[in-house]
Formats: structure tokens, C-alpha cells, sequence
């Protein structure tokens, strides 16, 4: 498989995540919003998964865009420029998530297959090679 991680590098890439998730929860603790709200609220990224029902390419175009840091980092700065705390606080639950998926070894996902990810393969597809 091509485009994958492997090794050290994908070694470190699990580690960034999980220094992703740490700094996310400690931030978002800093904040007072509630650990009832982050435990409700942790896996809605996952609602994106939703998308494979309509195949492999819009399944991993809705999971890639919902497990980006890039939307993650644009809603934290927005809600610090704006002031918004409700807004920060969402930014930090979805960095803290994408920072878990990342250090469980979860990547991103390529179209030719839910199992086929930048951090390699996962479930069936690693089963099957």
C-alpha cells in the first residue's frame, strides 16, 4: 500500500495525536465547560461515517472533512477571535477527538476503502493483508 505511514514516522504521527488530545482536554478544562458536554459531544465527528452509505468517495471526502485539523483549528481560532467560548470549547472536543482517533492509529481515509488510511490499514483491510 502506497501513502501510508509506516515505522517511526507513523510511531510519531500516534504520538502527535495523543499530545493532540492531551492539550485539547487540558484547554478545555481551563475553560469550566462541563465534562458532561465533552462526553456528549466527543464523537459527533464520527456522524460523518454516515457518508460511506453513499460509497467509498463521499464516505472518505465527509470522514477526511470532519476529522481534518483544519476545521478543528479554524473553529478554535474563530471562537477566539469572536470571544465565543461556546465555539472555543467545540474546538477543543473536536481537536481532542481527532488527537484520540490519531493516537489509536485512525488516519485519514483514502477513497478506494474504509480500511485504507494514512496511518495505514485498519480493520478488515489489515486483516485481509
Amino acid at each position: 500500500m502506497t501513502g501510508a505511514a509506516s515505522g517511526g514516522v507513523k510511531a510519531l504521527l500516534r504520538i502527535e495525536g495523543a499530545c493532540v488530545l492531551l492539550a485539547a482536554s487540558l484547554a478545555y478544562l481551563k475553560f469550566g465547560l462541563g465534562w458532561k458536554t465533552f462526553a456528549i459531544f466527543f464523537f459527533v465527528p464520527d456522524i460523518s461515517f454516515l457518508g460511506y452509505l453513499a460509497g467509498p468517495v463521499v464516505g472518505a471526502i465527509s470522514y477526511n472533512a470532519a476529522h481534518s485539523y483544519a476545521g478543528a483549528v479554524m473553529a478554535l481560532l474563530a471562537g477566539v477571535w469572536l470571544s465565543n467560548p461556546i465555539l472555543v470549547g467545540v474546538a477543543l472536543i473536536w481537536s481532542a477527538h481527532l488527537g484520540f482517533d490519531r493516537a489509536l492509529g485512525y488516519g485519514l481515509k483514502y477513497s478506494s476503502g474504509f480500511g485504507i488510511t494514512h496511518l495505514g490499514l485498519i480493520g478488515r483491510a489489515r486483516q485481509q493483508a
